[in-house]
């Protein structure tokens, strides 16, 4: 749970100002009613007549370890299949600060997963809006759990359809394996179809996602799996012994002809 009374208002901010906020900036745009309706209305004598700057992520504990390592495995091979770019930012339970009606709120958890392209490829205490040019997250992941399920199948996609105008919005349920994804047409979600494979297409990222040993994985548009560093240096282990055990065959196959001849091997110049 987001808790944004514990953040101190800015450095020369007016606290409680009269004065109003301008509607005309990303940050200062109330939620949708029908979103607004379900959320508790408290600190109302909190409105920064500025908005609030190097905000810290305020999110809870990942509640499994599960999640973290399948959050990490994500973050992970997408930085390394776009190590040479610098123009996306990617990160997972860092709070995203979009709007003043949020901050009077304070129920929004950030996203698992989300990427932004077109960003600023550096670190961040947290993703806020108004310090980003009024830029939204392209694609969200949320990882499903018995406390959350209910809240990222409803709240969260009315949240990022409606409000964050999210392009791609997909979920992943690690136990049942339940694996959907949603693309923004028309200012409406529409299920995205499975492939052959199972798998669904980003045409936000130009990748394909889908589950491999019972974890999310990025795949290439050609459907080839993404593999960590680890695993390319581990495939190429293995398969220089592969290599070399083929030599030794190779080696104790034609001694054994040379002996079934007569001649030993070990006598050879």
């Amino acid at each position: 749970m987001v808790r944004l009374d514990a953040i101190p208002p800015p450095r020369n901010a007016i606290v409680a100002s009269p004065n109003p906020i301008p509607s005309n900036q990303p940050w200062a745009q109330d939620l949708p009613e029908e979103l607004s309706e379900d959320l508790p209305v408290e600190l109302d004598s909190y409105l920064p007549s500025v908005p609030p700057t190097n905000l810290y992520s305020d999110e809870p504990p990942l509640e499994t370890d599960w999640h973290r390592r399948q959050i990490d495995l994500l973050i992970r091979l997408l930085e390394y299949w776009w190590r040479d770019r610098d123009n996306f930012y990617i990160s997972g339970n860092l709070t995203v600060y979009y709007s003043a009606a949020q901050t009077k709120k304070r129920d929004f958890r950030g996203p698992d997963v989300f990427i932004v392209l077109d960003a600023e490829k550096r670190d961040r205490r947290s993703w806020t809006i108004w310090e980003e040019g009024g830029k939204y997250p392209n694609v969200v992941i949320e990882l499903l759990s018995d406390s959350t399920a209910d809240v990222d199948r409803t709240t969260k996609k009315k949240l990022y359809q409606n409000v964050w105008r999210l392009p791609e919005y997909y979920w992943f349920d690690p136990e049942s394996l339940e694996f959907k994804g949603f693309r923004l047409s028309n200012g409406k979600y529409k299920a995205m179809p499975l492939n052959a494979q199972k798998r669904l297409k980003s045409i936000e990222l130009d990748l394909e996602l889908g589950v491999h040993d019972r974890q999310l994985r990025w795949f290439t548009s050609d459907g080839a799996l993404i593999p960590l560093p680890e695993e390319i240096e581990r495939q190429s282990k293995e398969q220089a012994e592969q290599i070399a055990n083929q030599e030794r065959q190779a080696k104790e196959r034609l001694e054994a002809y040379l002996r079934s001849q007569g001649i030993d091997p070990n006598q050879l110049p």
